[in-house]
């Protein structure tokens, strides 16, 4: 798998890069050595198409290209017109975004309730966008939310009724911990994934814990014990868990670094450090 960065709101951006959006892709790369982002569309507002093209050239020169543009989830599939065509129209414009930033793929939520008649609007409304993508060679990726697309199983349903190549998954860690069983839930849907998002919230550095870090510490059992708590430890859910759950199902494809807690820079070094933690462990 391959560790990428997600960009999802000004402070996350702000604490890698104090230059702004422009400069955080060089700021990914050199301080972190990834190679790619993640982007929210939250960022992006008021972008025009030279904007746009300015950013992908600013990731380009970086070598951490962008390859996911995330929106927050759209009413496609309500049933009064003045919600679906509204959501319709902005998912086109969406499309050619991703494109001229580069992306392979466009990763969108669903809002509506799990009922026959929102799912079957949803196919129709996921056709029409699979056909256009299908032109860009863009990928459109369901974020699973709540209604609609909470269960698994009727995602995936959803995915072979759309059916084409270029309709997938972006599951998230943070919803799949939410369900009864996260490790079921990721194993159902990364079959299905183009890319996953690996969110985290806080850690606690086990090491600093233990009073292991003092760097005069010549004690040979002491520095062992210290190595092996060296990653820091995710409280709020088994990123170790989640990582083989979707490795053990065959997904070898962009784990995006997404912190949404509040320590900045350290947060997000220390997701890397335990992502990169779980991915070099034993299958």
């Amino acid at each position: 798998m391959l560790l990428t960065m997600t960009l999802a709101t000004p402070a996350v951006v702000k604490s890698l890069s104090p230059g702004g959006l422009l400069e955080a892709p060089r700021a990914v790369r050199e301080q972190f050595g990834l190679n790619g982002l993640h982007v929210s569309t939250s960022l992006l507002k008021g972008a025009d198409r030279t904007t746009l093209g300015k950013f992908r050239d600013a990731a380009d020169r970086a070598g951490c290209a962008c390859l996911v543009l995330i929106e927050p989830p759209l009413h496609l599939a309500a049933s009064r017109k003045r919600q679906h065509e509204p959501a319709l129209s902005r998912a086109f414009k969406l499309i050619e975004a991703a494109a001229l930033l580069g992306c392979n793929s466009l990763a969108i939520g669903l809002t509506g309730e799990d009922d026959k008649a929102t799912f079957e609007r949803a196919i129709d409304q996921l056709q029409e966008l699979a056909e256009i993508a299908e032109r860009r060679e863009l990928n459109i990726l369901i974020s699973p939310t709540k209604g609609l697309t909470a269960d698994p199983d009727r995602v995936t349903e959803l995915i072979k009724r759309v059916g084409g190549f270029r309709i997938g998954t972006y599951p998230d860690f943070q919803t799949a911990a939410e369900t009864d069983d996260p490790i079921a839930y990721l194993r159902r849907l990364a079959p299905y994934a183009w890319a996953v998002s690996a969110s985290t919230l806080e850690f606690v550095d086990l090491a600093a814990e233990a009073g292991l870090t003092d760097e005069g510490n010549e004690d040979e059992g002491l520095e062992a014990l210290a190595e092996l708590l060296s990653a820091p430890e995710h409280l709020p859910w088994d990123l170790d868990a989640m990582v083989e759950a979707i490795r053990s199902v065959g997904y070898d494809g962009t784990l995006a670094v997404d912190y949404r807690g509040t320590a900045g820079t350290l947060g997000i070094r220390q997701s890397c450090e335990a992502l990169e933690a779980a991915l070099s462990s034993p299958d």
